[in-house]
Protein backbone atom coordinates (compact mmCIF):
# COMPACT_ATOMS: atom_id res chain seq x y z
CA UNK A 1 0.00 0.00 0.00
CA UNK A 2 1.29 3.53 -0.73
CA UNK A 3 1.10 6.21 2.53
CA UNK A 4 -2.47 7.37 1.73
CA UNK A 5 -3.96 3.87 1.56
CA UNK A 6 -2.12 3.07 4.87
CA UNK A 7 -3.89 6.53 6.42
CA UNK A 8 -7.27 5.00 5.46
CA UNK A 9 -6.13 1.62 6.58
CA UNK A 10 -5.07 3.11 9.86
CA UNK A 11 -8.53 4.74 10.29
CA UNK A 12 -10.48 2.05 8.83
CA UNK A 13 -8.73 0.11 12.20
CA UNK A 14 -9.14 2.72 14.38
CA UNK A 15 -11.91 1.64 17.19
CA UNK A 16 -14.39 4.07 17.55
CA UNK A 17 -13.78 4.76 21.37
CA UNK A 18 -10.44 5.82 20.29
CA UNK A 19 -11.32 7.78 17.98
CA UNK A 20 -10.74 12.34 18.28
CA UNK A 21 -13.30 14.57 16.61
CA UNK A 22 -12.75 18.50 16.98
CA UNK A 23 -15.79 20.29 17.99
CA UNK A 24 -16.46 23.88 17.67
CA UNK A 25 -17.07 26.01 20.71
CA UNK A 26 -17.72 29.45 21.40
CA UNK A 27 -17.08 30.64 24.96
CA UNK A 28 -19.51 32.73 27.19
CA UNK A 29 -19.30 34.14 30.13
CA UNK A 30 -19.61 32.39 33.54
CA UNK A 31 -17.17 29.27 32.28
CA UNK A 32 -19.60 28.51 29.54
CA UNK A 33 -19.57 27.61 26.37
CA UNK A 34 -21.68 27.24 23.10
CA UNK A 35 -21.53 23.97 21.28
CA UNK A 36 -23.43 22.68 18.50
CA UNK A 37 -26.55 25.62 19.60
CA UNK A 38 -26.44 24.31 23.24
CA UNK A 39 -24.92 26.18 26.55
CA UNK A 40 -22.82 23.73 28.28
CA UNK A 41 -20.59 24.59 31.14
CA UNK A 42 -17.26 24.39 30.54
CA UNK A 43 -15.48 21.54 32.88
CA UNK A 44 -12.81 20.93 30.32
CA UNK A 45 -10.30 23.89 29.85
CA UNK A 46 -7.67 24.88 31.45
CA UNK A 47 -8.26 28.43 32.17
CA UNK A 48 -8.16 27.91 36.08
CA UNK A 49 -8.30 31.72 36.85
CA UNK A 50 -10.96 32.72 34.18
CA UNK A 51 -8.36 35.41 32.33
CA UNK A 52 -8.95 34.14 29.01
CA UNK A 53 -12.15 36.95 29.32
CA UNK A 54 -10.50 39.37 31.63
CA UNK A 55 -11.02 43.14 30.54
CA UNK A 56 -7.38 43.93 31.14
CA UNK A 57 -6.17 41.13 29.53
CA UNK A 58 -8.62 41.37 26.19
CA UNK A 59 -7.36 45.75 26.06
CA UNK A 60 -3.96 44.81 26.32
CA UNK A 61 -3.97 42.49 23.21
CA UNK A 62 -5.64 45.07 21.18
CA UNK A 63 -3.74 48.19 22.59
CA UNK A 64 -0.38 46.12 22.06
CA UNK A 65 -1.45 45.17 18.43
CA UNK A 66 -2.22 48.97 17.73
CA UNK A 67 1.58 49.86 19.21
CA UNK A 68 3.26 47.22 17.69
CA UNK A 69 1.81 45.03 14.90
CA UNK A 70 -0.03 41.91 14.73
CA UNK A 71 2.51 40.12 14.32
CA UNK A 72 6.58 39.19 15.10
CA UNK A 73 7.29 39.24 11.53
CA UNK A 74 10.51 37.05 12.32
CA UNK A 75 11.97 34.80 14.54
CA UNK A 76 13.79 36.45 17.84
CA UNK A 77 16.89 35.93 16.58
CA UNK A 78 16.41 37.77 13.22
CA UNK A 79 13.78 40.99 14.21
CA UNK A 80 11.05 39.31 15.90
CA UNK A 81 12.87 40.48 19.11
CA UNK A 82 10.26 43.13 20.36
CA UNK A 83 11.97 45.13 23.74
CA UNK A 84 8.77 44.24 25.00
CA UNK A 85 9.41 40.50 25.12
CA UNK A 86 12.80 41.41 27.32
CA UNK A 87 10.75 43.50 29.34
CA UNK A 88 8.22 40.36 30.07
CA UNK A 89 11.25 38.28 30.86
CA UNK A 90 12.52 40.35 33.12
CA UNK A 91 9.07 40.82 35.15
CA UNK A 92 9.12 36.64 34.57
CA UNK A 93 12.64 36.25 36.33
CA UNK A 94 11.48 38.92 38.99
CA UNK A 95 8.25 36.80 39.64
CA UNK A 96 9.89 32.98 39.85
CA UNK A 97 12.91 34.35 41.44
CA UNK A 98 14.80 33.31 38.71
CA UNK A 99 18.33 34.57 37.54
CA UNK A 100 16.77 35.09 33.98
CA UNK A 101 13.74 33.87 31.42
CA UNK A 102 13.49 32.57 28.32
CA UNK A 103 10.29 33.17 26.01
CA UNK A 104 9.47 31.00 23.19
CA UNK A 105 6.14 29.42 22.21
CA UNK A 106 3.89 26.94 23.19
CA UNK A 107 4.33 24.16 26.27
CA UNK A 108 4.56 21.25 23.98
CA UNK A 109 7.04 23.80 21.41
CA UNK A 110 8.87 24.82 24.54
CA UNK A 111 8.89 21.59 26.48
CA UNK A 112 9.87 19.56 23.67
CA UNK A 113 12.28 22.10 21.86
CA UNK A 114 14.26 22.92 25.22
CA UNK A 115 14.60 19.42 26.86
CA UNK A 116 16.21 18.33 23.24
CA UNK A 117 18.10 20.90 23.33
CA UNK A 118 19.28 19.62 26.71
CA UNK A 119 19.75 16.15 25.72
CA UNK A 120 22.09 17.10 23.21
CA UNK A 121 24.51 15.03 22.83
CA UNK A 122 27.14 17.10 21.62
CA UNK A 123 27.26 18.34 25.08
CA UNK A 124 29.44 15.47 26.10
CA UNK A 125 31.60 15.40 22.86
CA UNK A 126 34.87 15.74 24.20
CA UNK A 127 34.03 13.44 27.31
CA UNK A 128 34.20 9.93 28.30
CA UNK A 129 31.18 9.84 30.66
CA UNK A 130 27.55 9.34 29.28
CA UNK A 131 24.39 11.40 29.67
CA UNK A 132 21.64 9.39 31.71
CA UNK A 133 17.92 11.24 31.48
CA UNK A 134 15.49 9.63 34.20
CA UNK A 135 11.62 10.62 33.56
CA UNK A 136 8.74 10.11 35.38
CA UNK A 137 6.55 7.95 34.08
CA UNK A 138 3.40 10.09 33.40
CA UNK A 139 5.50 13.32 32.20
CA UNK A 140 3.76 14.94 29.28
CA UNK A 141 3.94 13.97 25.58
CA UNK A 142 6.26 16.89 24.65
CA UNK A 143 8.77 15.69 27.11
CA UNK A 144 9.18 12.05 24.78
CA UNK A 145 9.46 14.29 21.81
CA UNK A 146 12.04 16.04 22.92
CA UNK A 147 14.25 13.57 24.10
CA UNK A 148 13.13 11.54 21.63
CA UNK A 149 14.43 14.08 19.22
CA UNK A 150 18.02 13.73 21.01
CA UNK A 151 18.23 10.34 20.79
CA UNK A 152 18.43 9.24 23.90
CA UNK A 153 16.86 6.24 26.09
CA UNK A 154 14.94 6.93 29.24
CA UNK A 155 14.73 5.64 32.24
CA UNK A 156 11.53 6.16 33.74
CA UNK A 157 10.46 6.24 37.64
CA UNK A 158 7.34 5.06 39.10
CA UNK A 159 5.01 8.50 38.83
CA UNK A 160 6.14 10.61 42.12
CA UNK A 161 8.52 7.40 43.41
CA UNK A 162 11.69 9.36 44.77
CA UNK A 163 12.96 6.10 46.47
CA UNK A 164 13.01 4.41 43.09
CA UNK A 165 14.60 7.44 41.23
CA UNK A 166 17.35 7.20 43.77
CA UNK A 167 17.58 3.49 42.90
CA UNK A 168 18.04 4.14 39.42
CA UNK A 169 20.41 7.20 39.96
CA UNK A 170 22.89 4.89 42.50
CA UNK A 171 22.37 2.62 39.81
CA UNK A 172 23.42 3.96 36.68
CA UNK A 173 25.48 7.45 37.54
CA UNK A 174 29.41 7.69 37.26
CA UNK A 175 31.66 10.10 38.60
CA UNK A 176 31.85 10.73 34.52
CA UNK A 177 28.61 10.65 34.23
CA UNK A 178 25.77 13.43 33.55
CA UNK A 179 22.09 13.29 34.65
CA UNK A 180 19.29 15.03 33.87
CA UNK A 181 16.16 14.43 35.83
CA UNK A 182 12.48 15.42 33.79
CA UNK A 183 9.44 15.88 36.64
CA UNK A 184 6.59 18.11 36.56
CA UNK A 185 4.74 19.55 39.72
CA UNK A 186 1.39 18.60 38.99
CA UNK A 187 0.64 15.84 36.60
CA UNK A 188 -1.87 16.97 33.83
CA UNK A 189 -4.40 14.28 34.13
CA UNK A 190 -3.83 12.82 38.14
CA UNK A 191 -4.21 16.26 39.15
CA UNK A 192 -1.38 14.92 41.99
CA UNK A 193 1.92 17.37 42.85
CA UNK A 194 5.30 16.67 43.21
CA UNK A 195 7.23 16.78 46.37
CA UNK A 196 9.05 19.32 45.58
CA UNK A 197 11.86 19.86 48.86
CA UNK A 198 12.36 15.96 47.86
CA UNK A 199 13.24 15.70 44.50
CA UNK A 200 15.17 19.32 44.66
CA UNK A 201 17.59 17.91 47.56
CA UNK A 202 17.53 14.79 45.33
CA UNK A 203 19.06 16.23 42.14
CA UNK A 204 21.18 18.12 44.24
CA UNK A 205 22.87 14.79 46.04
CA UNK A 206 23.74 13.83 42.49
CA UNK A 207 24.54 16.66 40.48
CA UNK A 208 21.57 16.17 38.00
CA UNK A 209 20.39 18.45 36.26
CA UNK A 210 16.55 19.31 36.99
CA UNK A 211 13.96 19.81 34.13
CA UNK A 212 10.56 20.68 35.69
CA UNK A 213 7.78 21.16 34.05
CA UNK A 214 5.18 23.95 35.70
CA UNK A 215 2.47 24.27 33.43
CA UNK A 216 -0.42 23.18 36.03
CA UNK A 217 1.30 25.05 38.56
CA UNK A 218 1.70 28.37 37.13
CA UNK A 219 -0.86 31.38 37.72
CA UNK A 220 -2.98 28.61 40.45
CA UNK A 221 -0.25 27.36 43.28
CA UNK A 222 2.74 28.56 45.37
CA UNK A 223 3.69 32.28 46.36
CA UNK A 224 1.64 35.12 44.45
CA UNK A 225 0.53 32.13 42.42
CA UNK A 226 4.00 31.53 40.61
CA UNK A 227 4.16 27.71 40.99
CA UNK A 228 5.79 25.43 43.13
CA UNK A 229 9.87 26.01 42.26
CA UNK A 230 10.65 29.05 43.31
CA UNK A 231 14.12 30.96 43.19
CA UNK A 232 15.94 28.48 40.92
CA UNK A 233 19.62 27.02 41.43
CA UNK A 234 22.17 26.88 38.65
CA UNK A 235 21.18 23.57 38.37
CA UNK A 236 17.45 23.59 37.79
CA UNK A 237 15.52 24.77 34.88
CA UNK A 238 11.65 25.03 35.05
CA UNK A 239 9.00 25.67 32.44
CA UNK A 240 5.77 27.61 32.97
CA UNK A 241 3.19 28.41 30.36
CA UNK A 242 0.95 31.55 29.41
CA UNK A 243 -1.74 29.22 27.89
CA UNK A 244 -3.33 28.06 31.05
CA UNK A 245 -4.15 29.36 34.08
CA UNK A 246 -2.68 33.37 32.40
CA UNK A 247 -5.31 33.17 29.80
CA UNK A 248 -3.31 33.79 27.12
CA UNK A 249 -0.76 31.55 24.54
CA UNK A 250 3.28 30.84 24.94
CA UNK A 251 5.67 29.46 27.75
CA UNK A 252 8.74 30.23 29.59
CA UNK A 253 11.86 29.17 31.07
CA UNK A 254 13.31 30.19 34.13
CA UNK A 255 16.92 29.84 34.23
CA UNK A 256 20.21 30.54 34.87
CA UNK A 257 22.01 33.38 32.50
CA UNK A 258 24.19 30.59 30.99
CA UNK A 259 21.02 28.32 30.46
CA UNK A 260 19.31 31.01 28.78
CA UNK A 261 22.38 31.93 26.42
CA UNK A 262 22.90 28.07 25.52
CA UNK A 263 18.90 27.86 24.57
CA UNK A 264 19.39 31.08 22.21
CA UNK A 265 22.08 29.22 20.47
CA UNK A 266 21.28 25.46 20.56
CA UNK A 267 16.94 25.36 20.45
CA UNK A 268 15.59 24.67 17.59
CA UNK A 269 12.34 25.41 19.10
CA UNK A 270 13.16 29.27 19.39
CA UNK A 271 15.71 29.87 16.56
CA UNK A 272 13.91 29.03 13.91
CA UNK A 273 10.24 29.77 15.37
CA UNK A 274 8.42 33.12 14.23
CA UNK A 275 8.27 35.37 17.71
CA UNK A 276 5.30 35.55 20.24
CA UNK A 277 3.17 38.42 18.00
CA UNK A 278 2.48 41.34 19.96
CA UNK A 279 -1.19 40.82 21.54
CA UNK A 280 -0.17 38.05 22.45
CA UNK A 281 2.76 39.29 24.83
CA UNK A 282 0.29 42.16 25.68
CA UNK A 283 -1.84 39.35 26.92
CA UNK A 284 0.97 37.96 28.86
CA UNK A 285 2.35 41.28 30.20
CA UNK A 286 -1.01 42.19 31.61
CA UNK A 287 -2.12 38.61 33.29
CA UNK A 288 1.33 38.75 35.37
CA UNK A 289 0.19 41.96 36.65
CA UNK A 290 -3.28 40.55 37.52
CA UNK A 291 -1.99 37.04 38.88
CA UNK A 292 -0.11 37.86 41.94
CA UNK A 293 -2.99 39.74 43.37
CA UNK A 294 -5.76 36.67 42.49
CA UNK A 295 -4.98 34.84 45.83
CA UNK A 296 -9.31 35.50 46.55
CA UNK A 297 -9.69 33.71 43.20
CA UNK A 298 -7.29 31.23 44.02
CA UNK A 299 -8.68 30.36 47.70
CA UNK A 300 -12.11 30.07 45.96
CA UNK A 301 -10.77 27.61 43.55
CA UNK A 302 -9.26 25.51 46.38
CA UNK A 303 -11.91 25.14 48.01
CA UNK A 304 -14.14 24.37 44.96
CA UNK A 305 -11.72 21.80 43.88
CA UNK A 306 -12.00 20.08 47.56
CA UNK A 307 -15.51 20.17 47.69
CA UNK A 308 -16.18 18.66 44.33
CA UNK A 309 -13.55 15.68 45.40
CA UNK A 310 -15.16 15.35 48.99
CA UNK A 311 -18.18 14.82 47.03
CA UNK A 312 -16.83 12.20 44.62
CA UNK A 313 -15.24 10.22 46.73
CA UNK A 314 -18.41 9.87 49.20
CA UNK A 315 -20.30 8.30 46.40
CA UNK A 316 -17.38 5.93 45.95
CA UNK A 317 -15.66 7.59 43.13
CA UNK A 318 -12.20 7.25 42.67
CA UNK A 319 -10.23 10.59 42.31
CA UNK A 320 -6.62 9.12 42.20
CA UNK A 321 -4.55 11.50 44.76
CA UNK A 322 -5.60 14.70 43.00
CA UNK A 323 -4.96 17.84 45.30
CA UNK A 324 -5.45 20.25 42.53
CA UNK A 325 -8.24 22.15 40.21
CA UNK A 326 -7.45 18.93 38.16
CA UNK A 327 -10.11 16.53 39.48
CA UNK A 328 -10.04 13.35 37.66
CA UNK A 329 -12.63 10.19 38.29
CA UNK A 330 -11.42 6.75 37.04
CA UNK A 331 -14.05 5.00 34.60
CA UNK A 332 -11.61 2.65 33.17
CA UNK A 333 -13.02 1.13 29.55
CA UNK A 334 -12.64 3.74 27.02
CA UNK A 335 -16.15 3.28 25.84
CA UNK A 336 -17.83 3.47 29.02
CA UNK A 337 -15.74 6.97 29.93
CA UNK A 338 -17.14 8.44 26.28
CA UNK A 339 -20.44 6.87 26.75
CA UNK A 340 -20.50 9.04 30.19
CA UNK A 341 -18.82 12.16 29.08
CA UNK A 342 -21.67 11.98 26.25
CA UNK A 343 -24.45 11.54 28.43
CA UNK A 344 -22.71 14.60 30.81
CA UNK A 345 -22.84 16.97 27.49
CA UNK A 346 -26.43 16.19 26.80
CA UNK A 347 -27.07 17.27 30.45
CA UNK A 348 -25.26 20.69 30.30
CA UNK A 349 -21.48 19.73 31.09
CA UNK A 350 -18.56 19.70 28.95
CA UNK A 351 -15.86 17.17 30.68
CA UNK A 352 -12.88 16.06 29.11
CA UNK A 353 -12.98 12.07 28.26
CA UNK A 354 -9.14 10.96 28.51
CA UNK A 355 -8.52 7.87 27.20
CA UNK A 356 -5.04 5.93 25.88
CA UNK A 357 -2.19 7.13 25.09
CA UNK A 358 -2.76 10.23 27.38
CA UNK A 359 -3.34 8.05 30.62
CA UNK A 360 -2.28 4.33 31.04
CA UNK A 361 -4.39 1.08 29.13
CA UNK A 362 -7.04 0.78 31.70
CA UNK A 363 -7.42 3.91 33.34
CA UNK A 364 -9.79 6.20 31.05
CA UNK A 365 -10.97 9.35 33.08
CA UNK A 366 -13.24 12.02 33.46
CA UNK A 367 -10.57 14.87 33.60
CA UNK A 368 -12.78 17.64 35.77
CA UNK A 369 -11.14 20.98 35.13
CA UNK A 370 -11.98 23.86 37.50
CA UNK A 371 -11.85 27.69 36.94
CA UNK A 372 -12.13 30.15 39.59
CA UNK A 373 -15.06 31.54 37.58
CA UNK A 374 -17.35 28.59 38.32
CA UNK A 375 -19.63 28.66 40.93
CA UNK A 376 -20.61 26.71 43.59
CA UNK A 377 -24.11 25.86 42.15
CA UNK A 378 -22.21 24.32 38.43
CA UNK A 379 -20.45 22.40 40.92
CA UNK A 380 -23.20 20.80 42.26
CA UNK A 381 -25.12 20.13 39.07
CA UNK A 382 -22.16 18.63 37.42
CA UNK A 383 -21.88 16.02 40.94
CA UNK A 384 -25.96 15.70 40.47
CA UNK A 385 -25.45 14.45 36.55
CA UNK A 386 -22.16 12.39 37.65
CA UNK A 387 -24.23 10.87 40.09
CA UNK A 388 -27.04 10.05 37.56
CA UNK A 389 -25.08 8.73 35.21
CA UNK A 390 -22.00 6.68 37.26
CA UNK A 391 -23.41 5.86 40.90
CA UNK A 392 -26.81 4.97 39.93
CA UNK A 393 -25.37 3.77 36.35
CA UNK A 394 -28.09 5.70 33.85
CA UNK A 395 -25.27 3.93 31.73
CA UNK A 396 -24.42 0.98 32.16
Amino acid sequence: MNLYERITDCLDHLPQSARRHLQAAEPLEGGRLLMEGREVADFASNDYLGLSRHPQVIEAAGEWARRYGAGARASRLISGNLAVCEQIERKLARLKGSETALLIGSGFQTASGVLAALADRRLLAEDNGQLHVFTDRLCHASTHLGLAAAGVRQKRFRHNDLDHLEQLLQRTVTADDAALIVCETVYSMDGDRLDVKGMRELAARYNAQLFVDEAHATGVLGARGMGLVSGPREHEVILGTCGKALGSYGAFIACSQPVREYLINRCAALIYSTALPPPILGMIDAALDLVPDMNDEREHLRRLSEHLRAALRATGLDTLDSSTPIVPVTVGEDERVMQVAAGLLQRGFLVGAIRPPSVPAGTARLRISLSAIHSRAQVDGLLAAIDALITHKAIS
